[in-house]
């Protein structure tokens, strides 16, 4: 008899868990609250609900080949960089290929889920949801819990003297949808992350002047290199490989210096306050905005009056009638129990990010709970795989008394300031997803294709480290993963070749000059090499 798997939400995350448990034979139900799948992802005019969702100029960060399903690569019409409508709309293509809807529950709240009485034999779990009014409690083998981590958002009022004098408007970004209604406002922006970087450059083109207040400072990354391609196909192992060899300092000197060749971040007002972490932040058009006059860079707030904001530096910014917070969320499980719901929400007591490190059977997952540099959606992915394998027992996880141990000696150690928290830090793309895929038996053997396939290894190597690659071995071997891996350039270029010119001139590049010069110089080099060899001078003078 199959495994009944509970997945609670039916986003990004929660439409690859229900794959992924079809794909090892399980049976999921997916509990998803909004009438329709993608999460913040699905639009809304309103935020009356409270529900996180995306403002209608959002655009995806990560392009579209470093941020697909493994084995649903996006149609190649499909531009780069996308808005939340065209996104969408591949989260229902993939729904519908793969015929998933029909696992989701719509409208329905998980209100509780709980261990049940003989837990620690079978791993089983009570949950209680509630339908229109209708409650209804289901015994699960395992739990995949996939709400993400934009629920709760982060509001630190209390950490801005005068707040509560404040008379103008204040809101939370999770609240923000359109431009509308802000036309002629003094607005202050706090906290430079992606979103705050989004909405001041789009108010700023409404209001009367946004000012940007930060903390810390960021490095802007814009989505596309100085050649004009997507920024995150520069993601490849040989880069990786290298930047395991050098220190850390040596990385961000180099990576400073290629951003302030772009434009000087701390003539901008952008530049990373002394003892700061190392911080990015993805806009192509701030800069243009804080050059010509829409955007103004600020210090962190000190204080508030009834209409105004004194800022740490001594500055005082007056009428100011909206002040919008980008302070993120908290995380938050309201269906668990203590002390769960609380070691949820610490990441460094989370085994790889998915397991909670206190249960006594590996059968309830977090999938999506983690800050990584790369896409979460292929990330997430990963997690469900790896998940619906130890669910099914191919993959084991230590026992709990043996990662609590660990978890607690990191624990002091961070208190005592010998270590960092992880949990506080984005993960390195390619060390994570290879870490998960050595798991589950799927993690791409490079001396292996090289034998095998040299063409393959060399774009899996040099090329971008897209999510085809943890396709080509092991458990849920796609077949199309090689082909997809051969034109994921392709796909990239297709979306921008919309316009034809027959007689344009094309300017030769080194690459080229090298396939057709490479292999004429490289013999005439060997021949005079060898015509000048003294040691072939004395061979060919002896009788």
């Amino acid at each position: 008899m199959a495994k009944r798997v509970a997945v609670i939400g039916a986003g990004v995350s929660g439409l690859s868990s229900i794959k992924c448990c079809l794909d090892e034979d399980l049976e999921p139900t997916c509990f998803e609250r909004r009438d329709d799948i993608g999460g913040l992802w699905k639009f809304s005019e309103t935020s009356k609900d409270g529900m996180t969702r995306a403002y209608r100029s959002l655009v995806t960060n990560i392009c579209k080949e470093m941020s697909c399903y493994s084995d649903f690569p996006f149609r190649e019409d499909y531009p780069n960089y996308m808005n939340h409508e065209k996104f969408w709309n591949y989260l229902q293509e993939f729904a519908e290929h793969f015929d998933l809807l029909k696992y989701i529950r719509f409208r329905t709240t998980v209100c509780s889920v709980t261990k049940r009485p003989d837990f620690s034999e079978t791993g089983q779990w009570d949950v209680v949801t509630e339908t229109e009014g209708k409650r209804d409690t289901g015994v699960f083998d395992a739990v995949m819990v996939c709400t993400g981590h934009f629920l709760n958002s982060h509001l630190p009022l209390e950490s801005f003297p005068g707040i509560c004098k404040f008379q103008g408007q204040i809101l939370h970004s999770q609240e923000y949808r359109t431009p509308e209604g802000f036309e002629g406002k003094r607005i202050l922006v706090i906290g430079l992350g992606n979103s705050g970087g989004d909405i001041a450059v789009e108010l700023g083109r409404r209001a009367a002047q946004v000012l940007l207040s930060t903390r810390s400072g960021a490095w802007v990354i814009f989505r596309y290199t100085d050649g004009g391609y997507p920024v995150q196909m520069m993601i490849t192992r040989y880069r990786h490989f290298i930047a395991q060899i050098l220190p850390s300092r040596v990385q961000n000197w180099i990576e400073a210096r290629r951003l302030n060749k772009r434009f000087n971040h701390e003539n901008y007002g952008l530049s990373l306050t002394k003892g700061s972490k190392w911080k990015r932040v993805t806009n192509d058009e701030l800069p243009t905005s804080i050059l010509c006059g829409a955007v103004t860079m600020k210090t962190s707030v000190k204080e508030f009056t009834e209409t105004s904001a004194v800022f740490d530096d001594g500055t005082v910014e007056e009428n100011i009638d909206v002040v919008i917070f980008t302070t993120g969320y908290t995380p938050s499980f309201p269906f668990f129990e203590e002390p769960l719901k609380s070691l949820c929400t610490q990441k460094r007591f989370m085994y790889k990010f998915v397991f909670p490190s206190n249960l006594e059977r590996a059968t309830l997952a977090i999938i999506g709970f983690l800050s990584l540099k790369g896409a979460i959606l292929t990330a997430t992915e990963l997690q469900a795989r790896w998940t619906t394998r130890v669910f099914k027992g191919l993959c084991k996880i230590p026992p709990s008394q043996k990662l609590m141990a660990e978890f607690t000696k990191k624990e002091q150690l961070i208190k005592r300031k010998v270590m960092e928290d992880v949990g506080k830090e984005k993960a390195d793309y390619i060390s994570y997803m290879d870490d998960l895929a050595s798991h589950t038996g799927t993690k791409p053997n490079i001396l292996l294709l090289f034998l095998r396939d040299p063409r393959l290894a060399w774009e899996v190597f040099f090329g971008p480290c897209t999510s085809y690659q943890y396709r080509l071995m092991g458990p849920g071997k796609w077949d199309g993963a090689r082909n997809a891996i051969l034109t994921q350039w392709d796909r990239t270029l297709k979306p921008l070749k919309t316009r034809f010119v027959p007689d344009s001139p094309k300017s030769a590049s080194l690459s080229h000059y090298l396939k057709v010069w490479g292999v004429p110089v490289l013999l005439a080099s060997l021949l005079l090499i060898c015509k000048s060899s003294p040691f072939l001078k004395s061979v060919r003078g002896k009788p």
